[in-house]
């Protein structure tokens, strides 16, 4: 597949990654951003660099509004319809259920699960439909790509309803995959340890990664790796690749450790 894409929360960390890994695949990208429209420019600097068409877009996900009108802005500015959308704008915030709000609960489900939603329903008003290939049978010109969470597979307490919003990603990936079927495909990415969060130390970010069942966790080139394999993937839909380093199947847990 090659064409347009939009990538939400593009401007950086793995977006940024991901925005330019797509313009190195020769597409053309609308980068959004909800705050930080220097870092984006220089994303879209970059690409064009490379030959391709790029714009920085701004839009708070939290706002109905301007997430309803992203996509045609995407589109209009890239001259046609998109054929790759990457929901991967997030807010991550700790709470537990002692402590969470309604106003966490709205920010975590506002930007984790009814943004997706929105852009997703946009998407699939724009894309064109399936095509054959050479065999006769229909093929996806369309790709929509939730950055879920590894935690889906093995839920904690911990981020209460930032964990409870990917949940909800996770099981509309799969249903979005049914309803949107043959010509948009609905994956998912599921990262780990990737990058280090803003609340952790570097030793603690260390030591999560060495804990996972590989001993590692992943790096940004990886969740790259995942994309390209769901980007040419025509008979992969409704699925999440967990690039973790095996964390979600982490089993030496009290309840098993020294039991024979």
């Amino acid at each position: 597949m090659t064409g347009r894409a939009l990538v939400t929360g593009g401007a950086r960390r793995l977006g940024r990654t991901m925005a330019l890994h797509l313009g190195s695949r020769g597409y053309d990208v609308a980068v959004h951003y909800a705050s930080g429209a220097a870092d984006a420019e220089e994303v879209v600097a970059e690409m064009q660099a490379m030959g391709r068409n790029a714009v920085a877009l701004g839009a708070d996900l939290l706002d109905e509004d301007q997430t309803e009108t992203l996509i045609p802005r995407a589109t209009q500015a890239l001259g046609g319809p998109l054929n790759v959308l990457v929901n991967n704008a997030s807010i991550f915030e700790y709470d537990t259920i002692q402590t969470a709000t309604q106003e966490s609960w709205d920010r975590h489900i506002g930007s984790n699960l009814r943004a997706p939603f929105v852009l997703t329903q946009a998407f699939a008003a724009q894309a064109p439909g399936a095509v054959t290939d050479e065999n006769g049978e229909p093929i996806a010109t369309g790709l929509v790509v939730n950055m879920i969470d590894q935690r889906v597979f093995k839920p904690t307490p911990e981020f209460m309803t930032y964990t409870i919003a990917k949940m909800g990603l996770w099981a509309f990936t799969r249903t979005a995959a049914q309803a949107l079927a043959p010509g948009i495909r609905v994956n998912a990415i599921g990262p780990g340890p990737t990058l280090r969060g803003g609340r952790q130390s570097p030793d603690h970010f260390a030591r999560q990664r060495a804990a996972t069942v590989l001993g590692r966790g992943a790096h940004p080139q990886d969740i790259c790796a995942a994309l390209d394999y769901l980007l040419s993937a025509p008979a992969v839909t409704g699925q999440m690749i967990a690039v973790d380093g095996g964390q979600h199947l982490g089993w030496q847990t009290p309840d098993v450790l020294g039991v024979e």
